[in-house]
């Protein structure tokens, strides 16, 4: 995606994106201040049996669910381009853009390091890593290694009524797609996948896929376009025709689709 022309220069993202994720407001600096202050009883969680316990302050609350919503905003900007490969991203500046401080974006960041998206650059920030078509063509060839056995093994024990509860997953897959935003795409992409998986019962199979999931969708660098909205819309039909081979329990089917979904992939 290209800079808009009234783009951050500190941070390379547009100002309004289309798809920016909206973070409430930071706790006022009184409201940390008490909140840091253990030198009462109180602030440290203690009471007596004449007194009631206080309940945790609703800051605590507040700055994790900053602290996520950055990290989700950061993930769909990447998927979508915003954050470039190769650039180097301060705190400071991206706290400046999404209107918080620094500390839950340099969280949320190095969160998305750990996860291998993103880099330390000491005393500058995070540089997204550069990818390449063969790591994306690895990560499909993992993936369909992971989940081809498992969906095949799982056609022939799972009944139908359990197939067609997760038909709601493969219509917002087809919404998501219709919409043309990737970053939508590529969340209910990740869900629907994740829910088929999750039948097995092997929660960290389910993880290990999320993962590499994640990683697919990086952008590359010197790689073929981004798939269009065309191309978004033929995935998604791949959903929902798997999902009624599953029902019918074709198993010839589901071995050729979920074999084309993965060679698409890469």
């Amino acid at each position: 995606m290209k800079q808009g022309a009234h783009g951050s220069a500190a941070t390379g993202i547009p100002d309004h994106p289309a798809d920016a994720t909206r973070v409430p407001a930071q706790p006022r600096a009184a409201d940390v201040a008490r909140e840091r202050d253990t030198s009462t009883p109180e602030a440290r969680g203690e009471h007596t049996h004449s007194e009631r316990p206080i309940p945790q302050p609703r800051a605590v609350v507040q700055r994790s669910s900053v602290r996520g919503q950055i990290l989700d905003a950061l993930r769909s900007a990447l998927v979508t381009g915003e954050l470039k490969p190769g650039e180097v991203y301060s705190a400071p500046a991206l706290g400046d853009r999404f209107g918080v401080s620094a500390t839950p974006v340099r969280e949320a960041m190095q969160q998305l390091a750990l996860e291998g998206a993103v880099e330390v650059v000491p005393n500058r920030g995070f540089r997204v890593v550069e990818r390449g078509t063969r790591e994306l063509a690895e990560l499909a060839e993992i993936r369909a290694l992971i989940e081809v056995p498992v969906m095949l093994r799982l056609a022939r024990t799972v009944p139908a009524a359990r197939w067609a509860e997760l038909w709601p997953l493969a219509e917002d897959t087809v919404r998501a797609a219709s919409s043309g935003c990737r970053a939508t795409y590529a969340e209910s992409d990740r869900a629907f996948h994740s829910a088929l998986l999750a039948l097995s019962g092997n929660e960290q199979l389910v993880r290990i896929a999320e993962d590499l999931h994640r990683r697919s969708q990086w952008p590359l660098v010197g790689g073929p376009p981004r798939p269009g909205h065309a191309d978004l819309i033929a995935d998604a039909a791949e959903h929902t025709a798997l999902l009624e081979a599953l029902i019918a329990r074709d198993l010839d089917v589901v071995r050729a689709l979920v074999g084309e979904h993965f060679a698409g992939a890469a």
